[in-house]
């Protein structure tokens, strides 16, 4: 029994017992680690449905490549960080998901980014700009505040924005941090239409489309224009024809817009470059995440039960050595 005791492989079996039993008991211990808090909004207006980016060699729409980059970032955020989820058409943002930690939500915040599709919009119109004022109107109220406001878009405007009446930022300016992430390639590219059924009929025309701004007053009355009335027609008699039945990313508008309401901007080229600009948005806070032991004890455990079994077999091969020696003699 004693020379048990003088056997080191018997102490390497003790303390491997003792470390699963150790697992067993579900060890924890914490640690401190950097978390995102994040609202991610997504636009679902028409011009979303044009197919001129790529994901791996393959055309694909502007909104399942925003779903696609967004579940992809999802993976990338540690525990502890919060993401919100919501959409934007027409002049108003709406929130599905209040900001849920990543880790114990993912299932849930994974679904609803999956889904995100152009039928759930309660308006036509496209007015990102009036859009972005509402959703930063809407992260100052105190459940959302401290949070970042990703916003994807590609700064298609419909029907066009007459540049008297673009709202202003001066109430929420500071009072938010953000981003404008844009999205689209940069050749004009028609727009898919769809009937109510969801079956797409061909491409807007440009008949289709308003190609000018005509509410409210003109920067620059076309006074002496073919119909010009300063009252019933301010903007001139002609119809006019433009590219607004096309789309493409419309970069410098978000640029200056960004610039306006106190954001930063980032163009969605490289997907992987998306958290690295989140990073310089200076929004990471630091968290306690309670850090698991079972993975290392019962990897400790394994590595002291190989131990034994090749000591076995080496001791082993030993005495049968020395055996046939003493056979021999």
């Amino acid at each position: 029994m004693r020379r048990i005791f003088h056997d080191w492989r018997w102490w390497a079996l003790l303390g491997a017992a003792g470390l699963l039993a150790a697992a067993v008991l579900r060890p924890y211990g914490w640690r401190e680690a950097a978390a995102y808090p994040l609202v991610a909004v997504v636009d679902i207006t028409r011009s979303m449905n044009v197919r001129d980016m790529r994901l791996r060699g393959v055309a694909t729409d502007r909104l399942g490549y925003v779903r696609t980059i967004l579940r992809r970032t999802l993976r990338r955020l540690p525990c502890g960080s919060r993401l919100g989820v919501g959409v934007f058409t027409g002049r108003r943002t709406t929130l599905l998901l209040m900001p849920l930690e990543v880790c114990g939500h993912f299932h849930e915040l994974s679904r609803v980014i999956g889904r995100l599709d152009w039928r759930m919009a309660w308006a036509a119109d496209s007015r990102v700009a009036a859009g972005l004022l509402d959703a930063m109107t809407l992260m100052a109220r105190p459940g959302l505040r401290g949070h970042a406001l990703l916003w994807f878009t590609d700064g298609h405007e419909a029907p066009p924005v007459n540049p008297r009446y673009q709202p202003g930022f001066s109430a929420v300016k500071g009072k938010v941090k953000g981003m404008l992430v844009g999205v689209g390639g940069t050749v004009p590219a028609p727009i898919p239409k769809f009937d109510e059924d969801g079956r797409r009929q061909g491409f807007y025309r440009p008949e289709d489309v308003p190609h000018r701004s005509t509410f409210g007053e003109p920067v620059r009355p076309p006074r002496g224009a073919p119909g010009f009335h300063p009252r019933n027609a301010p903007f001139g008699g002609e119809w006019v024809l433009g590219q607004e039945h096309l789309s493409s990313l419309r970069g410098e508008y978000l640029r200056r817009l960004a610039d306006t309401a106190g954001l930063d901007y980032h163009p969605l080229s490289d997907p992987s470059a998306l958290l690295a600009a989140v990073d310089t948005l200076g929004v990471t806070e630091t968290v306690r995440r309670p850090r698991d032991w079972r993975p290392w004890l019962g990897g400790a455990a394994w590595l002291l039960w190989v131990g034994v079994y090749a000591g076995g077999w080496v001791s082993g091969g030993d005495d049968r050595r020395k055996n046939r020696k003493r056979s021999n003699t």
